[in-house]
């Protein structure tokens, strides 16, 4: 495919046939969705963030059963049972590992000794070249645009900055994207390619819950903020009557519902209520959150499940891109790819003459 400029950099790194990247989004990148993306001709990340070693497994052994296609795995450093992760990762020629806050150096040699690829997510230019340093072969720079937890520099003004570093590795926007156009731009940009995560969330194959997808589909632009009430973090979601709530609480109010939801999802955490409030007090000492978003951090898997998993919108979160906002269909992925790599040819094409 020399000459081809939908063929980049990052299709040779990673093994796909498109310059698109499907990213790991707790509870929804699951084998499904991953499995259509790369038969699709994407890079699909499973989302083991949220697994135990067990459900990992079996996610890796689903997707290998459905499809010899590269895929890979999504980690969080101080995950527990990360080494048993680490090691299937091995076990089952994984090709890529992402993340966003860097997991040990020993961890990193240990996968690239393997050949598997790394590929962090920085949200802000300066941890550009430190990921590279301690070993990024590929970096997604998600733009504030993005969804769930991001960081506060608009995408292209993210991308601009890390392209300039001429760090020497494929650099990926992320945060913003849903169709050719976006894809096309950026790579004009000087992107190897774009990542997303709400467009493929807003799939038929996505195992979002057809209830929470329809809230997202009558998501605006103007209403997907991004709040720190949820886990004391900046993160990105849908505006629903919940999230105006959080919006609304006080700092005492913060803590009640971090108590009333510690005692409701008790046996989900499993964590007494002691447990809870030691584990919330000692985060809270160390940083700048108060207890009652330490306690609500503790809780916000299980809030964003009522959404996500049961298929309950108003009663969790919405983890969302702005995107969400001008998406209002449903394609499956093999669609949605198709038309993604029609648009972008046109669009270069138009470019061209």
């Amino acid at each position: 495919m020399a000459g081809n400029p939908l063929h980049t950099p990052l299709c040779d790194a990673l093994g796909c046939e498109f310059p698109i990247i499907q990213t790991a989004m707790g509870w929804v990148s699951t084998s499904d969705l991953v499995s259509a993306s790369i038969s699709a001709g994407a890079f699909g990340f499973l989302a083991a963030a949220v697994m135990t070693p067990e459900e990992c497994e079996t996610e890796i052994k689903a997707i290998k059963a459905k499809t010899d296609k590269p895929f890979g795995v999504n980690i969080h450093a101080f995950q527990k049972g990360i080494d048993r992760i680490i090691d299937m990762c091995l076990d089952y020629d994984v090709a890529a590992l992402s993340y966003g806050r860097g997991p040990s150096a020993k961890i990193i040699d240990k996968v690239k000794a393997a050949g598997i690829k790394c590929v962090p997510t920085i949200g802000s230019a300066k941890h550009a070249p430190k990921a590279v340093k301690l070993g990024a072969d590929i970096l997604v720079c998600q733009g504030q645009e993005g969804g769930g937890h991001t960081g506060y520099t608009p995408t292209w003004l993210l991308l601009a900055q890390v392209l300039d570093k001429n760090l020497g590795v494929p650099v990926i926007a992320c945060g913003g994207f849903k169709d050719g156009r976006g894809l096309a731009a950026a790579l004009t940009f000087g992107a190897d390619g774009i990542a997303m995560g709400t467009r493929f969330m807003m799939t038929s194959d996505s195992p979002t819950p057809n209830a929470t997808k329809a809230k997202y589909l009558e998501s605006e632009v103007t209403k997907i903020p991004v709040s720190k009430k949820l886990d004391g973090m900046p993160q990105r979601m849908v505006l629903n009557p919940l999230l105006e709530d959080l919006e609304k609480s006080s700092r005492l109010g913060m803590l009640a519902r971090g108590f009333s939801n510690g005692m409701k999802y008790k046996s989900q955490t499993g964590m007494s209520m002691i447990e809870t409030v030691k584990t919330a007090w000692a985060m809270a000492s160390k940083t700048d959150m108060t207890l009652g978003q330490t306690m609500m951090a503790g809780n916000a898997p299980v809030i964003i499940q009522k959404a996500m998993v049961e298929g309950k919108p108003d009663e969790g979160v919405l983890p969302s891109g702005q995107i969400a906002g001008l998406i209002d269909d449903l394609p499956n992925c093999r669609d949605l790819i198709t038309q993604i790599m029609s648009e972008a040819q046109d669009r270069l094409k138009a470019v061209s003459q």
